[in-house]
C-alpha cells in the first residue's frame, strides 16, 4: 500500500512546485509572484507562506505586470527556468490575460494560477464571478483558454495528480512550450486529499533534442547544395536551445550569412562577418537585399511573422527555396516550407555533416560598410544642441556607454525598430526584445525579470512616455526589492512610432500625439519626479552629452535608475528595412489616402505574383 500524506490542494501544488527541477540541478520554478485576493489568499497564500524560505513569493503591483516579469525571467534564462503567477478571481485573475498572450506568442513558459469561484457553487454568485446565462461551467477564466497553451480548471483535490504534470510537460516541452493556466478554484485550495508521497519525489525536466529525420535531413541539404545564394535566417529558437556556437560553426562551414530577426538578434556578434544585421521590416540594407535575392532561405528558429519576411514579399526571387529547421511542426511547415523538423543546435550540427564540402559564394563584401557609413552619422551625437534628440542619437549615446555585459531591452513603440537596425549587439543575451506581442507596458517589469535571472548583468531598459504611461507601478516593486537596472525614457510627448505609421498611410496626424488631442490643459507630465516618487534615482536630461554623463553614473546606483530625455517624436531610420503590409482605406476624402490606397494595391500585387 502506498504512502499518502494529508495535505490541502493548494499545499500539494506548492509541495509539487519546489521537487520539479531542470537538468542544472535548479529548481524549474524560481520563484511565485502574487497578489493575493480572496480567491487565492486563504489557500495558496497560507501554503506560499509555509515554503517561503525555499520557494520564495513577490509582491507585485499589476497582475498583469508581474506576470511580464516573470516572463522576461524565462526569456532571459533561456527557458530553462520559469515563475509561477498567481491572482485572485474575476480583474485580479483577467488582467493577466495579456500576460499570458504575451507569453503564448513568443512560446515562453509561465504557470499562472488564478484564483476561481467555488466548485461547491454555494455562494454563487461569489464576488467578482462573472456569469453566463446558458453555461454554468464558465469563468472569467475562461478567457484564458486561446491564450493558453494548456488550461485546466482544478476543481477537485485530486485533479493536481494529472494537471501539473501536464502542466511541466508543456512549460519544458520545445515544441509546445508556452503558458499554462491552472484556474484554481478557491474552496478546493483548502480542500484536503490523500496524496501520494510518491507525487513529490524530486524530478529532474530534461530538455528535449529532437534529432531530424532522415529523409528530411536528406532534402534539406539536398536543396541547400543546390542553392547559388543561400542565406540563414536566425530565430529566437537559437536562444533556446542554446545553439548560437552551433550557428557560428555552420555558418563559417559553409559560408552562409545570416540575417537575425528580433528574437534572433545577438546570435552573433554584430561585428561577425557572416552576420548581416537585422532581416525584415525593421531591418538593414545588408541582411535584406541578399534575403531578396536568395534562391534558398533557411529559416532556424523562427516563427517568421510579417516583420522577418516583410509580409512575405521579402523572399522575392522567384526561383526561392524555403527550409524550415524548427522543433514545432506548425513552425516548420508555414507558406509550404520544406520542413526539417529537429531542436536547433542537433539540426545544425547534423545538417552541417550532411552539407560536408559545400561552401557559398561570398557575398559582396562592401554591403555591411556601406550600411554602417550610412547608420553610424544617424546615432553620433547631435551638432546642434538647441535641436531635439532623435531616437538614433539616444541609441548611440547607450551604445557608447554600453559594454559587454549590458543587456538592452524593449517591447514596442519607436526603440523596438530602431534598435533592430542600430543595436550593435556583441555576444549572445545581449539583446532582448518582446516583439513577437509587442505589449506596451512590458518593459520595467521586463528590465526587473531580466535583472533578476541574470543578476551580474548591466540591464538597460528603453521606454517611451507612452509605454511608461501604461504601466510603471513594478518601479515600485523593484525599489523596495533593490533590483537595479537603468530606464531611458524618450518623451516624444506621445504615440510617435503610430503618429508616423498614421502619416505613412496618408492619415492625418489625429489622437496620437498629445498636442493632437483633445484636452483642456496641455499634458506636462513630470516623469522624473513620478518616477522618484516610487522609490527610483532618477533625473532630467537635456541633451545626449548630459544623457551620456547620467548613464556614466548608472554603476553606483542602487535599484532603479531613471534617465528622462525629450525627443523628437519625427525622424527615423530612413535606410533599410522593407514594405509591411498595413491596410489603407480603399474609401476616402483625403487625396493623401487615396496615393497610398494606389500604391498599396500595387504592392499586393506584386507580393501575391511573386
Amino acid at each position: 500500500m502506498s504512502k499518502t500524506i494529508r495535505l490541502t490542494a493548494a499545499q500539494a501544488l506548492v509541495r509539487y512546485l519546489g521537487a520539479q527541477m531542470n537538468e542544472a540541478s535548479e529548481p524549474f520554478i524560481a520563484g511565485v509572484w502574487a497578489i493575493f485576493g480572496h480567491g487565492n489568499v486563504a489557500g495558496l497564500g497560507e501554503a506560499l507562506h509555509a515554503v517561503k524560505d525555499t520557494l520564495p513569493t513577490y509582491r507585485g503591483h499589476n497582475e498583469q505586470t508581474m506576470a511580464h516579469s516573470a516572463i522576461a525571467y524565462s526569456k532571459q534564462m533561456g527557458r530553462r527556468r520559469a515563475m509561477a503567477v498567481t491572482s485572485s478571481i474575476g480583474p485580479g485573475a483577467t488582467n493577466m490575460v495579456t500576460a499570458a498572450a504575451l507569453a503564448h506568442v513568443n512560446r515562453l513558459p509561465v504557470l499562472l494560477l488564478p484564483g476561481d469561484v467555488f466548485a461547491t457553487r454555494g455562494p454563487d454568485p461569489v464576488l467578482q464571478q462573472t456569469e453566463d446565462f446558458t453555461d454554468g461551467t464558465v469563468s472569467a477564466n475562461d478567457c484564458f483558454r486561446p491564450v493558453s497553451r494548456y488550461f485546466d480548471r482544478i476543481s477537485r483535490p485530486e485533479h493536481l495528480l494529472t494537471a501539473l504534470p501536464r502542466a511541466f510537460r508543456t512549460m519544458t516541452d520545445p515544441a509546445d512550450c508556452g503558458p499554462v493556466t491552472l484556474a484554481f478554484c478557491q474552496d478546493v485550495q483548502a480542500e484536503a486529499y490523500d496524496y501520494p508521497l510518491s507525487f513529490f519525489e524530486p524530478r529532474v525536466w530534461y530538455q528535449r533534442r529532437v534529432r531530424p529525420d532522415e529523409n528530411e535531413l536528406a532534402r534539406a541539404a539536398s536543396a541547400i547544395k543546390s542553392a547559388a545564394k543561400p542565406v540563414i535566417v536566425a530565430g529566437g529558437g537559437i536562444h533556446y536551445s542554446g545553439a548560437t556556437e552551433a550557428l557560428q560553426r555552420f555558418a563559417e562551414a559553409h559560408n552562409i550569412p545570416v540575417a537575425e530577426t528580433q528574437a534572433g538578434k545577438s546570435s552573433l556578434a554584430w561585428d561577425h562577418p557572416l552576420n548581416l544585421g537585422p532581416v525584415g521590416v525593421t531591418g538593414g540594407e545588408p541582411a535584406n537585399t541578399v534575403c531578396a535575392e536568395a534562391d534558398l532561405v533557411l529559416g532556424v528558429g523562427t516563427r517568421l511573422q510579417d516583420f522577418t519576411t516583410g509580409s512575405w514579399g521579402l523572399f522575392s526571387n522567384p526561383e526561392r527555396t524555403m527550409v524550415c529547421l524548427n522543433t514545432a511542426a506548425y513552425d516548420a511547415e508555414k507558406h509550404g516550407a520544406m520542413p526539417l523538423l529537429s531542436d536547433a543546435r542537433v539540426g545544425l550540427d547534423e545538417l552541417g555533416v550532411a552539407l560536408s564540402g559545400y561552401s557559398a559564394k561570398p557575398v559582396a563584401d562592401t554591403l555591411k560598410s556601406d550600411w554602417f557609413k550610412k547608420v553610424d552619422a544617424l546615432t553620433d551625437a547631435p551638432s546642434d544642441s538647441n535641436a531635439l534628440p532623435t531616437d538614433m542619437q539616444v541609441v548611440g549615446a547607450v551604445q557608447r556607454a554600453s559594454h559587454e555585459d549590458t543587456v538592452v531591452m524593449c517591447a514596442a513603440g519607436t526603440m523596438p525598430g530602431e534598435l533592430h537596425k542600430l543595436w550593435k549587439a556583441p555576444r549572445p543575451g545581449a539583446y532582448h526584445m518582446e516583439y513577437g506581442f509587442s505589449c506596451m507596458g512590458y518593459e520595467i517589469a521586463g528590465a526587473m525579470g531580466i535583472k533578476l535571472a541574470q543578476p551580474d548583468r548591466d540591464v538597460i531598459c528603453f521606454t517611451g512616455d507612452g509605454t511608461y504611461m501604461m504601466a510603471n507601478s513594478e518601479m515600485a516593486t523593484a525599489a523596495m526589492m533593490g533590483v537595479s537596472f537603468t530606464v531611458v525614457i524618450t518623451d516624444n510627448r506621445g504615440f510617435g512610432c503610430i503618429n508616423r505609421l498614421q502619416m505613412g498611410t496618408g492619415g492625418a496626424e489625429f489622437n496620437n500625439l498629445l498636442d493632437h488631442a483633445v484636452h483642456e490643459k496641455p499634458s506636462a507630465i513630470d516623469f522624473a519626479a513620478h518616477a522618484a516618487s516610487m522609490g527610483a534615482t532618477s533625473v532630467k536630461v537635456s541633451s545626449i552629452a548630459e544623457l551620456e554623463d547620467a548613464l556614466a553614473k548608472r554603476g553606483g546606483v542602487t535599484g532603479p535608475y531613471v534617465v528622462v530625455i525629450d525627443t523628437d517624436p519625427y525622424p527615423s531610420t530612413e535606410y533599410g528595412g522593407t514594405w509591411w503590409e498595413v491596410a489603407v482605406p480603399e474609401v476616402s476624402v483625403r487625396p493623401e489616402v487615396n496615393e497610398k490606397r494606389a500604391a498599396y494595391e500595387i504592392a499586393i500585387k506584386e507580393r501575391n505574383t511573386k
